[in-house]
C-alpha cells in the first residue's frame, strides 16, 4: 500500500514477484535468482525499508542472491561448449 501511494508502482510491482522471503533474526530476507529483480529491490531499498517502518516493522531488509537451476545448467554446458568446441551436440 504504502509503494502504490508513494508512486512506487514498478517497485509495488516488483515486490509482488518475490517467492522466496522469510523473517531471520530481526531481518525480512529475500531470496532470489532473478538479476532484474535484484537491481529493482536494490534500486527501490530506501522505498522498501520506509515501507516497512511505515507499517510499524523495525527490521532490516536483506537480498540473497542464488543460482537457479536452471543458471547452473546453463552455465555448465557453456563450459563444455567451451571445451568441446563443435564436437559438442546437446539435445534438449
Amino acid at each position: 500500500m504504502y509503494l502504490k501511494e508513494h508512486k512506487k508502482v514498478a517497485l509495488h510491482v516488483a515486490c509482488g514477484d518475490i517467492t522466496n522471503a522469510t523473517l531471520e533474526n530481526n531481518s525480512l530476507i529475500i531470496r532470489t535468482s532473478d538479476n532484474f529483480l535484484i537491481d529493482v529491490l536494490e534500486n527501490g531499498r530506501k522505498d522498501i525499508e520506509a515501507a516497512l517502518r511505515w507499517q510499524g516493522l523495525d527490521i532490516k531488509f536483506e537480498i540473497i542472491k542464488f543460482e537457479s537451476d536452471q543458471q547452473k545448467v546453463a552455465k555448465d554446458v557453456k563450459k563444455l561448449e567451451n571445451f568441446f568446441g563443435s564436437k559438442l551436440t546437446i539435445e534438449d
